[in-house]
């Protein structure tokens, strides 16, 4: 991991009345690093995520961005800083067009104040720089469709569209394979591979195969805790990660 870590964690915990959902998680990623989280169904991935991006509270423990502690930093705060993140489920406007959603997301970014009073010539830039985003995802031809019309994978192109428009300084992607077709994965993935240098990013993820072509280290997550990380293949073949993820028996044949 890089020196001076973009988002880093010190003791992160989080309760609902008495169940540990995260457990004292000391985490660090690095300028332009890229990191996976895999762990079995309740480990506490999507609920690491909530924390990181101000949706819920920590019960205890401190989170830093570029060294400045945003423990208390709401979600709209830390879009702000740079944070910005992908959900399990598809988030995008479905009564607005594809260029629409683009536009609003450019809009925050380009104005402290969301203002409809842009000068023509303003709107037209922006305008062009919205097609110019949807070009590099094939969805120029959609940028007038309402976005309840788009397939699924459309619709998670969309958002990750949207997400890169904010021009993100660390992107969190939470299972953005989920629901997809073996086609719209390797798309999407392919959009990731062409995107993940201009910024840091984690990424939560159940294929396993897809998540190792895409990130530097690898963290598994079982129980709330962070049980081993590393290059992603090591951490594979680590015997408690087998045991924990697979079962015991999980037949696999490691190649470190």
């Amino acid at each position: 991991m890089k020196e001076n870590p973009v988002l880093e964690t010190k003791g992160v915990t989080i309760n609902f009345n008495g169940l540990v959902a995260v457990d004292n998680v000391d985490f660090k990623i690095g300028e332009s690093e890229s990191i996976g989280i895999i762990g079995p169904n309740g480990a506490g991935k999507t609920t690491f995520f909530n924390l990181l991006t101000g949706f819920f509270p920590p019960t205890k423990g401190n989170i830093f961005f570029y060294g400045k502690d945003i423990t208390d930093k709401p979600p709209h705060k830390r879009v702000m800083m740079g944070m910005i993140r992908t959900f399990q489920l598809v988030s995008v406007f479905d009564s607005l067009t594809v260029l629409d959603n683009l536009l609003l997301s450019i809009i925050n970014i380009h104005s402290s104040k969301v203002s409809f009073f842009f000068s023509e010539a303003h709107k037209e830039k922006l305008k062009e720089a919205c097609i110019n985003s949807l070009k590099t995802l094939g969805l120029e031809h959609k940028a007038d469709l309402m976005t309840s019309e788009l397939s699924y994978g459309d619709k998670r192109k969309l958002e990750i569209a949207v997400a890169l428009s904010m021009k993100p300084k660390i992107l969190l992607l939470d299972e953005p394979f989920a629901g997809l077709s073996d086609q719209e994965i390797v798309e999407v993935s392919n959009i990731i591979k062409n995107f993940k240098k201009n910024f840091s990013m984690i990424i939560i993820e159940h294929k396993i195969s897809r998540i190792v072509e895409l990130v530097e280290r690898l963290c598994v997550m079982h129980e709330g805790r962070l049980i081993a990380e590393g290059i992603p293949n090591q951490v594979l073949c680590d015997p408690l990660v087998r045991e924990v993820y697979w079962g015991k028996e999980d037949g696999l044949v490691c190649s470190v």
